[in-house]
């Protein structure tokens, strides 16, 4: 669906969206940790190979932001989004480590029709991020609003 705004009919339950990769850099797992998570696992790699991490990791909400990120670049910049109110769940299956290529997917879980506001949809995705070991890091679970295309004026 490249080029095309998404709105809230071009979400189909059971469909998974591709959110491309990212590299992680040990220079911005520190100079995130640095800012918002100082703990030490997340600055020093000596710290972080004696914890139960085994290396330098990046911070969960550091891992959420990549998220963010990725599915921002993905699709959610040319949609029709209109936010979310809120997160059911995130879960840090493993750490996501200096040098990790994450690849990560949104499954559409379901999705209706305000009853309020027919003129927008509620999309309910699952988020998956993976290692380049295609091992799973990461997982969300949450409800974005989508207008449609009539709310949106397309």
């Amino acid at each position: 669906m490249t080029g095309k705004r998404w709105a809230y009919e071009d979400f189909e339950e059971g469909a998974s969206l591709d959110l491309g990769s990212k590299r992680v850099s040990a220079e911005e797992i520190v100079e995130f940790a640095s800012e918002f998570d100082f703990q030490p696992m997340h600055l020093d790699e000596e710290a972080g190979r004696n914890s139960i991490l085994g290396g330098l990791s990046a911070s969960g909400w550091h891992t959420c932001a990549m998220f963010m990120r990725m599915l921002c670049d993905a699709f959610l910049l040319e949609s029709t989004c209109q936010g979310a109110p809120g997160v059911d769940q995130v879960k840090w299956a493993r750490p996501v480590l200096a040098g990790d290529t994450l690849t990560g997917r949104c499954t559409v879980l379901g999705k209706r029709l305000s009853r309020s506001r027919p003129q927008l949809g509620f999309v309910s995705l699952r988020a998956e991020l993976f290692n380049q070991r295609g091992e799973r890091v990461f997982e969300l679970e949450n409800t974005a609003m989508f207008l449609t295309r009539a709310g949106a004026g397309a």
